[in-house]
């Protein structure tokens, strides 16, 4: 793999109204604004030859990769392991309620109620990104959720995981070299095998 062209997928029904769902099985489509986004990216991405797109299990994400892609022939690849977090018990609940617990609790704490821990959601994030990097596609689009591309934008800023991270962009296309993406990969890697949080 050359290059690697992240997107978050665009704005969701359960996103829109800031409730977290870590659960593929639960429907949860694009909003109009959402589709509308989706459709832009396309268009950034026309001209751009992609060789492969990945996306996660989510309804949401695959429907955002659908209207990107509108048109085109570009092989899929979904993967489980670029799935956004397994909330447990916040399942369906806010997001300002998961993100206070996960401020609260060091990262190798599972969230309750069969939920996932930060750290082993790291370490998912990091198989996934190895499996893409060994790819022979050149160019390839990975359309996820935003925790997977924040921790490689933060990465490649000498950041490591935080339990708060900066939201990214509904549908907004970061093109990263290959070299880029390894790079950022091997520092998560490092950050799961040691996991712990750079407290202020």
């Amino acid at each position: 793999m050359d290059e690697v062209i992240l997107a978050r997928h665009g704005e969701s029904e359960l996103s829109v109204v800031g409730t977290v769902n870590g659960d593929p099985a639960v429907a949860c489509a694009l909003t109009p604004a959402g589709e509308e986004q989706a459709r832009r990216l396309g268009e950034r991405l026309t001209g751009v030859e992609l060789d492969l797109c990945v996306t996660s299990e989510f309804q949401r994400v695959r429907q955002t990769a659908d209207l990107a892609l509108a048109g085109r022939d570009v092989q899929r690849l979904v993967m489980p392991e670029l799935n956004d977090v397994r909330f447990g018990r916040f399942e369906g609940g806010t997001l300002a309620d998961y993100r206070r617990w996960a401020g609260e609790n060091e990262p190798t704490v599972e969230a309750p109620g069969g939920g996932e821990s930060r750290s082993a959601t790291v370490a998912r994030y990091v198989r996934a990104y190895r499996v893409i990097l060994a790819r022979p596609e050149r160019t390839v689009l990975v359309v996820a959720h935003g925790l997977p591309i924040r921790y490689v934008l933060d990465a490649l800023e000498e950041s490591d995981p935080l339990p708060l991270v900066e939201q990214v962009a509904y549908a907004e296309p970061y093109r990263l070299s290959g070299a880029d993406l390894e790079l950022a990969t091997d520092r998560l890697g490092r950050w799961a095998a040691a996991p712990a949080w750079r407290r202020p």
